[in-house]
């Protein structure tokens, strides 16, 4: 839930209605305090809480957007890996394949110049091969 919030702040704060909305704060802000709204009195004439006010938003804008960063990458992590179990998948269908079309071949006494491969081509690729490898270049 917390994260869903963040991620709704983010979006938010990432559009020109919130460009709007603080564009509206800073001029009338500013106005009041410069004394140009008469029925208000100044409240901030040296702009030290706008200041405040203004980083400690920045702090917090920063975090949520951090939060949402962090999210992000997790949801393409898990991306990356089922796009990762699905190229395995089709790795191992397509050699199957191979070794499927080579028997036809050899039954059939046909040769192609690719013979030489097939015996390559038809072994299987073993995923955790695959994944200690890919971890063995991520943690180099």
């Amino acid at each position: 839930m917390e994260e869903r919030a963040a991620g709704k702040i983010t979006r938010f704060a990432g559009s020109m209605p919130f460009i709007y909305l603080h564009l509206a704060a800073l001029i009338g802000w500013i106005g009041v305090n410069v004394g140009l709204v008469p029925a208000i009195q100044p409240f901030d004439p040296s702009f030290v809480i706008l200041g405040t006010t203004a980083s400690v938003e920045a702090i917090f804008l920063s975090t949520f957007v951090l939060i949402s960063q962090n999210r992000m990458a997790a949801v393409a992590e898990k991306r990356a890996e089922l796009d990762l179990q699905i190229s395995l998948l089709a790795e191992h269908e397509v050699t199957k394949l191979v070794a499927l079309v080579s028997a036809v071949a050899e039954r059939m006494g046909v040769s192609t110049e690719v013979d030489s491969e097939i015996d390559e081509l038809k072994q299987d690729v073993a995923p955790e091969v695959v994944l200690d490898e890919i971890e063995g270049h991520s943690n180099a």
